[in-house]
């Protein structure tokens, strides 16, 4: 028998002394593959197979740029692996613009093994442990009830956790211990006052029953931090086994995935549809949207490969009919397509009886034009980024293409999930299998319902022609473990010229302010001057005059007595 020789990989290692020492021993130890370290280019045999540079701690991010161009330019085709410290202080936005195939911060033995791998085999790794990217507390936008709501459950919250503490005290007075059960139940009338005047806000905190509410309970800190907007930093991990369409694609999925099965919670400062859903039926929708645009990606694929025409105009043909079946599919896989339940004396299919009430042809208008998406994910064109044309497996396409279509996949769930709360409206039963326990109660649901519509109009009245006229266009994003919204500057001229007469009024009289505003700035500051001038040159020196006469006056009078 022949023992099957080991693949050797030469890697070329820059880095000091010390540091380089140690990963030395790290790459020694690699499982699976034998690697060959070498730290002097005199060493090599040929060209490396992968080059690896852990710079030095503090080191400026111009140095890093420019050392790694030129790494590139002087090892091609090889291709480059940065290894960077913990705590370097650099941005993460900055740092995924590094001409570098492989970028990690702070790696261990195996990841470093898992990294050179997928680099040996073509991919692409990136692991920081930055700051996640969310919208700090201090950015979230709350609308006037949101707030109210917000700060009066907070200080209510604070004021009887203070009561408890009283309570527990063994020599409270009798007298005290009544005056504070008296202040708990004056606490908790006034927490259900605050729920019943601003509504379904309060499913930010699903923890806390309605027992919980009359006794006392706190909600969760999780969920007031929900409620509150609060983000912690995550690690950016992003692995791309293949450069082409099926590997980015394969990426975003993944990421995806596993941040709608963390069940994220909704931070963008207003209400969303899919959060009368029952939690585990707002995951179903989700992967279920995801599933169906896998197939949809893989069928269109297919048809561009047996196309000789035009490829983003197949894309734009088909898409429109595809994406309704979609969402149908959707539908029937999130109600499960076998499950039946009572309607005016008869069982009915749940599936078919949503789908028959949805509207297919129902669109938002803050979803963006789909053929960027479409066109990185089938045919793995360039992406636009921040005004720089980027090749689709770039770090920063894959994110951005990744905030794309959590934007489509939010919005299109949000639709859906609108047209399953107006179905629940008249079905009893429906609202037990698909929507939250506190949406049993028919005034609850009627009440988001309203609160979602009034919602709608008030952005599609005011917002949105803001929006419109400042070139701004706001993404839905799962950022982790969250939904969070992002603002997007593109030109939006042709959908400003498409709104109603009302809307058009909003963005002229935005118009007008900007205009008017310079000009009424200078008249007011005119006319706070020649306030200043009347009151000092002219009234100040009249009332002096009067002062030294009436003064001379009384001084005379006193000589004469």
């Amino acid at each position: 028998m022949f023992r099957r020789a080991a693949v050797t990989c030469q890697l070329l290692l820059i880095a000091e002394p010390v540091l380089a020492a140690g990963l030395t021993r790290w790459l020694e130890g690699a499982p699976d593959a034998a690697i060959r370290p070498v730290q002097a280019a005199e060493e090599l045999n040929g060209a490396p197979d992968l080059v690896l540079w852990r710079p030095a701690d503090a080191t400026p991010l111009a140095v890093l740029q420019r050392e790694a161009t030129l790494l590139r330019e002087r090892w091609q085709p090889a291709p480059l692996l940065i290894v960077l410290g913990s705590g370097h202080g650099l941005d993460r936005a900055a740092l995924l613009l590094l001409p570098a195939e492989g970028l990690l911060e702070a790696p261990d033995a195996d990841l470093l093994h898992r990294a050179i791998a997928t680099l040996r085999q073509g991919g692409r790794v990136v692991e920081l442990c930055s700051a996640s990217g969310a919208v700090p507390p201090s950015s979230q936008r709350l609308s006037i009830g949101q707030a109210l709501l917000v700060g009066g459950l907070q200080q209510i919250d604070v004021a009887r956790c203070g009561c408890r503490l009283l309570l527990e005290r063994t020599n409270l007075h009798p007298l005290a211990r009544l005056m504070l059960e008296g202040r708990l139940r004056e606490l908790g009338a006034a927490r259900r006052l605050l729920l019943w005047l601003w509504g379904p806000l309060s499913l930010a905190w699903p923890d806390q029953g309605p027992d919980q509410g009359e006794t006392g309970g706190a909600a969760p800190a999780a969920n007031r931090a929900a409620l509150v907007g609060s983000s912690a930093p995550a690690r950016t991990s992003l692995t791309l086994q293949q450069r082409n369409a099926a590997g980015v694609w394969s990426a975003v999925q993944q990421r995806l995935t596993a941040a709608i099965e963390a069940g994220p919670a909704n931070h963008t400062g207003q209400l969303l549809a899919i959060e009368g859903l029952n939690p585990q039926r707002r995951i179903d929708l989700l992967i279920a949207l995801l599933h169906q645009l896998d197939c949809i990606r893989r069928q269109l694929a297919d048809e561009v490969g047996q196309s000789p025409g035009d490829a983003a105009a197949l894309l734009a043909e088909r898409w429109p009919a595809l994406q309704r079946q979609l969402r149908q599919q959707a539908l029937v896989a999130m109600a499960s397509p076998y499950v039946q339940l009572p309607r005016d004396g008869a069982l009915r299919p749940v599936a078919v009886s949503l789908v028959e009430a949805s509207d297919p042809e129902a669109g938002d208008p803050e979803l963006p034009d789909a053929q960027a998406m479409l066109a990185t994910l089938v045919l793995a064109r360039p992406l636009l980024v921040d005004g720089r044309l980027l090749p689709a497996d770039e770090p920063q396409a894959v994110l951005h293409l990744e905030r794309l279509v959590s934007n489509w996949l939010l919005r299109s769930a949000e639709l859906l999930a609108a047209d399953v709360l107006a179905c629940c409206g008249d079905w009893p039963d429906l609202r037990r299998y698909l929507l939250r326990p506190e949406l049993l109660s028919t005034r609850n649901l009627e009440r988001l319902r309203n609160q979602l519509n009034a919602q709608q109009r008030w952005l599609s009245w005011f917002q949105r022609p803001i929006a419109l006229y400042e070139s701004r266009r706001e993404l839905l994003c799962l950022d982790g473990s969250q939904i969070a919204t992002l603002q997007l500057l593109e030109p939006r001229d042709q959908e400003l010229r498409q709104l109603g007469w009302l809307q058009q009024l909003v963005a002229l009289a935005l118009e007008a302010r900007d205009a008017l505003a310079p000009q009424l700035r200078q008249l007011i500051s005119g006319v706070g001057n020649l306030l200043v001038v009347l009151l000092t040159q002219v009234v100040g020196r009249a009332i002096g005059l009067v002062g030294r006469g009436i003064l001379q006056g009384m001084g005379r009078s006193i000589g004469r007595s």
